[in-house]
C-alpha cells in the first residue's frame, strides 16, 4: 500500500513512474514480479510473483521485494507500508499463497485429471486446516494483524476450504486440471515468508502423510458462525502456537518456544502503552 499525504489515488497510470522503477530494480536483482493490478483499498495494488520449484528463492524473492519497493517509494517520496490494516475501515493487505506438489517424474499430484481434485490434494487441505488455528501466529504475528482477519474484509476469519470461494481461508482455484493447485489465504503482508511457508507446507505434508480428510467443501459466505473460527486476537494465537500438536512436527522445539516469548514480550510491551483513544474515551468522563 502506497501512498503521499496529498495522493490518494488507486490507479496504476498515476503511479506510473514508480512501478517502472520497481520493475526494473526487481528484473535487476533477479526478483520475478508480474503483473500490477489495483486493489480495493486506498494506494493499494497487488504485484504476483511469477512461479518458482525452488522454496526458498520464494521466500528470498518475497523479502527482496518488500525492500525494492519501500526503497523505490522513498526515492518517489512515498511512504509503503505492508502492515496486514493501515486503514481501519480498509482492506487490509493479504499475503496469499499459490502452491503444487510435483512427483519424482514432474506431475502434479493435486491433479487426477478432474474439477474436485486428487485425494493426496484433499489430504493437503485436511492438513492445512487441522493445523490452521494453532498456524495462525505464523500468518498474523503482529497486533495489527488482527484488524485484517474480520468478517466482510476481503480476508478470511473461519478455518474453512472451497472451491473458487475468495471467502474462504484456503482455496481451490478453478481452470486446467494439469495446473491444480491450492491457495492458502490467511496470511497478512507482514508475515515473515519463510515462516509462513514452512507453516503452510509443514500442515499440507502432515495432512498427506496421515491421510486426513477433510470437511466437505464450503460453497457459501465463509464468515458463517457455523464455522470453526481463526483466533481471534494476538494473545489467542500465542496460545495455540505453544499448546499445538501439529506445530512440533514442522518446527524445532526451540524456534516455537522462542517465537511464543518474542511474541508475549511483544504483547507485554503494547499493553504498556496509553493509547490517544484511550484518553479521548476516557480522560475527562471517569
Amino acid at each position: 500500500m502506497i501512498q503521499t499525504p496529498s495522493c490518494r489515488s488507486t490507479s496504476l497510470e498515476d503511479f506510473g513512474e514508480f512501478f517502472r522503477d520497481v520493475y526494473a530494480e526487481c528484473e535487476a536483482q533477479n526478483v520475478p514480479a508480474d503483473t500490477a493490478v489495483a486493489e480495493n483499498g486506498i494506494g493499494q495494488f497487488e504485484i504476483n510473483m511469477l512461479h518458482t520449484a525452488d522454496l526458498l528463492k520464494a521466500a528470498d524473492d518475497a523479502v527482496l521485494f518488500k525492500r525494492i519497493v519501500k526503497g523505490v517509494a522513498r526515492k518517489h517520496k512515498l511512504v509503503a507500508t505492508f502492515m496486514a490494516k493501515p486503514y481501519g475501515t480498509r482492506s487490509g493487505n493479504g499475503f496469499h499463497v499459490h502452491f503444487s506438489v510435483n512427483d519424482a517424474a514432474g506431475n502434479n499430484v493435486f491433479n487426477d485429471g478432474t474439477d474436485t481434485g486428487s485425494p493426496v490434494m484433499h489430504h493437503a487441505v485436511a492438513g492445512l486446516l487441522g493445523g490452521m488455528a494453532e498456524s495462525t501466529l505464523l500468518f498474523a504475528p503482529h497486533f495489527n494483524s488482527y484488524r485484517r482477519l474480520r468478517p466482510d474484509t476481503h480476508a478470511p476469519s473461519a478455518i474453512s476450504w472451497g472451491y473458487e470461494n475468495r471467502t474462504t481461508a484456503v482455496r481451490i482455484p478453478g481452470g486446467n486440471p494439469a495446473a491444480r493447485r491450492i491457495e492458502h489465504r490467511v496470511s497478512g503482508a507482514d508475515a515473515n515468508p519463510y515462516l509462513v511457508l514452512a507453516g503452510i507446507l509443514g500442515a499440507a505434508l502432515v495432512g498427506i502423510q496421515d491421510e486426513m480428510k477433510p470437511p466437505k467443501p464450503f460453497a457459501g459466505r465463509a464468515y458463517s458462525e457455523r464455522l470453526p473460527k481463526l483466533p481471534a486476537d494476538w494473545a489467542s494465537a500465542v496460545n495455540a502456537f505453544e499448546d499445538g500438536e501439529m506445530i512440533p512436527r514442522i518446527f524445532e522445539p526451540t524456534l516455537q518456544s522462542m517465537f511464543v516469548a518474542c511474541k508475549r514480550q511483544e504483547i507485554a510491551g503494547f499493553a504498556s502503552q496509553v493509547t490517544d483513544l484511550e484518553f479521548s474515551a476516557y480522560l475527562e468522563i471517569v
